[in-house]
């Protein structure tokens, strides 16, 4: 796409959202919906890109930042907002600022429809083109178009305009066919037409839409290119729209994985961040959530209802069902769960067995250490073949500042051990189910702490009876 410029619209106010942060900055599939936009935007090869923005727009550009650290966006200001007209005239002036009015095509984006892809855009491009229009239109159909613009033809099915909800007449309202707001123009045609809007509406507002009928009045009729499914041009104003376009993003998503080798029992209760990334014969049951930046290798099985964030899953891992792990590595082989919890800074060696109920946090464990249920394990240094008993704790935590805990290879601890850290248990130690761990342990010793039991016969009998 040679000479061409990009304008996403992006100032609104989302009013219907009812939330503090700027609608573009609400999120579909883990990240912004603003960033697929943008995302698309860059494909296209753009000369440049301008975004028009508004209300939140430092929280907008914060976000963009992060998120496109080499990137330097041209930003247009749009401090009222007069309709999606104004928004064009607001990134026209910056443009023609930039590129001293040089003609070319310009492409208009929408920041709230997150789900159109490339090919679909393309497909308008060429249309447009080839039929040598000065505009072309996405449009789709649906069966209920309250709320969009319809697509006014004559009899021979050339577009004469577009009219939106407030203005439409009873028999307006009927046509199902709707107009989606993305927009290519000959930049010299916008430029003409885009200073003679007026706010001749329903709603008080420069509609993009006159231009429609503008280049009917002019004899170069737009044309429409029909987006192969709804959902792709379907616009976000409130919470409902977000799920519904959540929603659909998932079901491609999904599908597009389940195509490179990704097994989901139930696809329709996966949810995977599109920063997400699955090696082939990964097996994901029902409700399992991965988020953020999680890596997960070949063979790979995790179970019904685990979250995980920010992980890397080795070759082959198991993560049984209901487990929640963050910011955790998990080396090949390793079981985690049921009901376990990984926190941020946990690494486990091959073959480590995390079980039931067991809390690790900030932890490095060796390969074939096993700590199979009812555990707290933080800021612990552990070894390969550490068999940790059921109840144990360290002690990690003096009410001002964490301490660390080493245990070094072979070590065996009994049930219900706590450590109070900072200590240190030597290699092929043992310690006795019970024993509270105050002092280092040496290498191949027994450490035990218990109070001696005590026996008192007969004691039973001699308890007064209950009233």
């Amino acid at each position: 796409m040679s000479e061409l410029t990009v304008f996403i619209l992006a100032a609104g106010l989302g009013t219907r959202m009812r939330s503090r942060r700027p609608k573009v900055l609400h999120h579909i599939l883990g990240r912004p919906m603003l960033v697929p936009v943008v995302d698309l935007a860059l494909a296209c090869q753009p000369n440049r890109v301008i975004l028009v923005l508004g209300h939140g727009r430092q929280q907008v550009e914060a976000e963009l930042a992060q998120r496109y650290p080499d990137l330097a966006f041209q930003v247009a200001l749009q401090e009222e907002q007069r309709g999606t007209g104004h928004a064009v005239q607001c990134a026209l002036a910056t443009h023609d600022r930039l590129s001293d009015g040089n003609s070319g095509e310009i492409l208009v984006l929408s920041g709230d429809v997150p789900n159109l892809t490339l090919p679909t855009v393309q497909r308008m491009v060429d249309h447009t083109r080839v039929q040598k229009s000065p505009l072309g239109l996405l449009t789709t159909t649906l069966a209920d178009p309250t709320g969009y613009g319809r697509v006014l033809r004559d009899d021979s099915q050339r577009i004469l305009a577009v009219v939106e909800e407030k203005d439409a007449s009873v028999t307006q309202k009927a046509i199902r066919e709707i107009n989606g707001g993305i927009y290519l123009f000959d930049a010299e045609f916008l430029r003409e037409g885009i200073a003679g809007l007026e706010a001749a509406n329903a709603a008080g507002e420069l509609y993009l839409t006159d231009l429609v009928a503008r280049a009917h009045q002019v004899d170069r009729p737009a044309v429409a290119t029909a987006a192969p499914e709804p959902e792709e041009v379907l616009g976000i104003n409130d919470r409902a729209d977000l799920a519904r376009a959540e929603a659909f993003a998932r079901k491609r998503h999904n599908a597009s994985w389940m195509q490179q080798g990704v097994t989901m029992t139930d696809p329709e209760r996966t949810y995977l961040d599109a920063s997400v990334r699955l090696a082939p014969d990964v097996l994901l049951g029902p409700g399992v959530a991965l988020l953020g930046e999680t890596e997960v290798e070949s063979e790979v099985e995790i179970e019904c209802g685990s979250v995980v964030k920010d992980c890397t899953i080795g070759r082959g891992a198991r993560i049984l069902a209901y487990s929640h792990l963050e910011g955790a590595t998990i080396g090949p082989l390793a079981q985690v769960g049921p009901f376990a919890r990984l926190r941020p800074g946990t690494r486990l060696g091959s073959r480590v067995r995390i079980g039931n109920f067991v809390e690790v946090k900030n932890s490095t464990i060796a390969e074939d250490s096993k700590a199979n249920h009812l555990t707290y394990l933080g800021d612990a240094r552990i070894g390969r073949a550490v068999n940790v008993g059921a109840g144990t704790i360290t002690c990690n935590y003096d009410g001002r500042q964490k301490h660390p805990t080493t245990i070094e290879d072979e070590v065996f601890i009994g049930s219900d051990t706590q450590f109070v850290a900072p200590v240190t248990v030597g290699q092929g130690a043992i310690i006795a189910a019970g024993t509270t761990v105050t002092n280092p342990v040496p290498a191949g010793s027994l450490a035990i702490s218990r109070v001696p039991q005590q026996n008192l016969e007969g004691y039973a009998h001699r308890r007064p009876e209950k009233g």
